[in-house]
């Protein structure tokens, strides 16, 4: 089986996740983190998810799955232990054409979900297409002590400065050469050892004047722990 990598924009989609344990709460949590608009269908659910409907950032509707609850719904999660629940729901999605995961099931699954890694908007996706997901969840926590913060405030920085650039009316082609040049003099070393001056000199090296770490990124942004 070969997939086809993907990035889903989810915001303000509507995501139906069947079933209210532990691999549906994490599942949940997944989904609104990226913007979805989240319905949980399940007699049962975890303390989580009842903490989040009571917040309003889901609907929790504690009942049995019906196939009307598929209506109107971008993609399904499927993240029960009922194997013939499992597949009425990968049927009745197929049925309507909807993106389906049945979580632990590829053979019922149009997509399947990569292990992933994060590091502010630095995100790695690890696939074994769905032959073994402990094995994704080992080299994800192997690349944890490989990529640290500096990788997503470098995103922040590079983005900011393309921003900056666009601004100006340029060509985007023009500017491939502009980052290339940055990462090849070693602006995400710059930004690991918090050498602003560094970073600083260097901006202006290729960029030229007006580029500045701290004309670029607000003082008060957060920085990743």
């Amino acid at each position: 089986m070969q997939y086809y990598p993907v990035n889903l924009d989810i915001r303000h989609r509507s995501c139906l996740v069947v079933g209210g344990g532990q691999v549906g709460a994490r599942t949940v949590g997944t989904l609104v983190k990226c913007g979805g608009r989240v319905t949980v269908v399940s007699p049962q659910a975890t303390p989580g998810i009842v903490e989040l409907a009571d917040a309003g950032d889901i609907v929790l509707k504690q009942r049995p799955y019906r196939p009307s609850d598929l209506e109107g719904m971008f993609l399904v999660i499927g993240a029960t232990d009922d194997e013939k629940l499992n597949r009425q729901i990968h049927a009745d999605a197929e049925g309507r054409n909807l993106l389906c995961n049945i979580a632990d099931r590829p053979k019922i699954c149009n997509f399947i979900l990569p292990a992933i890694f994060r590091r502010g908007d630095f995100t790695l996706a690890i696939s074994t297409a769905g032959k073994s997901p402990a094995f994704a969840k080992y080299i994800r926590k192997r690349l944890e002590d490989e990529f640290g913060p500096e990788y997503g405030e470098l995103l922040d920085l590079m983005g900011a400065i393309r921003l900056k650039l666009l601004a100006k009316a340029h060509e985007p082609e023009v500017h491939k050469p502009l980052f290339e040049a940055l990462i090849r003099e070693g602006l995400l070393s710059l930004v690991k050892n918090r050498d602003i001056d560094g970073i600083d000199a260097l901006l202006e090296q290729v960029l030229g004047p007006g580029y500045t770490y701290h004309g670029l990124i607000p003082t008060d942004r957060p920085t990743e722990g």
